[in-house]
């Protein structure tokens, strides 16, 4: 490989092979001109934050164009901004290693704006810099194009007040990096057409934005007619969903067959006390369901699942008296 024959030496020094080498001169055409004294400067510093030496060249890997970047006018500019939003140290290394092309970005046309945009929607300042190192790819998108279309789909669910949107962010901050068009919207026609209203969407985006980031086809749609094979009937689903919206996520192999199962055959219960207790699902299936069930057993006591599993486990035993002693 002739060009950059410097920088090739540097590269092979650190371990990356000639295809590895290939791939980053593709990916960045800056390092044809690099000089390997400000890779080697670079990388020691990357090192010197915290970018643990052999997770190194699977960051340069992702961006080499940090190796050809100023020490002083860049890379540490941006480090140290960066190290002002974040509570642990370790959290700059991170976000990095995540997603390395954050460095590549402009502090004052880029990581400003986006600060402020993150404060406009309701995000409390001490927030922005969690969301952004928890979810450093959010840098690289359009505030006026890709995150403005995003506001715009919420305010369509009426959920442009009073700091909803941010509040949404912080709880899921990778719902941010979706397509309305291809994924939010479709999400969201998919649940008003199993019976889901308006103010159910609303508290589905507020309490559980992971569901409208799942896809209808290989995830929503089987989940809810697997709910109609085992027999809930179209208005009873809707309760569940509106009751428990992850229903609608769990995987159906490992989370709702088996306590499906061990509902109506452990506990030789009708799948319609659900209806009543949708948050039946959440529960874990040994620590809870199966605990629960067994001391209620053997006090031969009935009652519904809400009583049996709304509490901790200490009121659990006070209501109870399952087990004298246990805490």
């Amino acid at each position: 490989m002739e060009i950059g024959g410097s920088i090739v030496g540097f590269f092979r020094e650190k371990g990356f092979d000639d295809e590895n080498i290939h791939e980053m001169f593709k990916k960045c055409k800056r390092l044809e001109g690099a000089e390997r004294e400000r890779a080697s400067e670079n990388w020691t510093y990357l090192n010197s934050i915290g970018i643990q030496e052999r997770k190194l060249p699977s960051v340069i890997a992702k961006c080499p164009k940090i190796l050809t970047l100023g020490l002083h006018e860049k890379l540490m500019p941006m480090v140290q901004c960066l190290s002002t939003l974040a509570t642990k140290p370790s959290e700059v290394a991170l976000a990095i290693t995540k997603f390395p092309h954050i460095l590549s970005h402009s502090i004052e046309e880029k990581l400003c704006p986006l600060l402020a945009f993150f404060q406009a929607l309701g995000v409390p300042e001490k927030q922005s810099g969690k969301l952004l190192l928890f979810n450093p790819r959010l840098i690289s998108y359009s505030i006026e194009s890709k995150l403005a279309n995003i506001v715009d789909f919420f305010a369509s669910l009426s959920l442009n007040k009073d700091g909803m949107i941010g509040k949404i962010l912080v709880k899921n901050p990778f719902i941010m990096g979706y397509s309305v068009e291809k994924r939010l919207q479709p999400t969201t026609e998919f649940l008003k057409s199993i019976g889901l209203m308006e103010s159910d969407l609303q508290r589905l985006a507020m309490n559980f934005p992971e569901v409208l980031c799942r896809d209808v086809e290989k995830i929503l749609r089987p989940n809810w007619a697997f709910l109609k094979r085992i027999g809930f009937s179209d208005r009873q689903i809707a309760v569940l969903v509106t009751g428990y919206p992850p229903v609608l996520i769990k995987s159906i192999k490992n989370s709702l067959e088996p306590r499906i199962r061990f509902l109506t055959e452990a506990m030789g219960r009708r799948i319609d006390e659900v209806e009543d207790y949708p948050e039946f699902f959440r529960h874990g299936l040994k620590k809870r369901l199966e605990f629960r069930q067994r001391l209620l057993k053997q006090r031969n006591i009935n009652c519904s699942l809400s009583d049996m599993l709304e509490c901790s486990p200490k009121k659990f035993i006070i209501k109870f008296g399952a087990i004298e002693g246990l805490s």
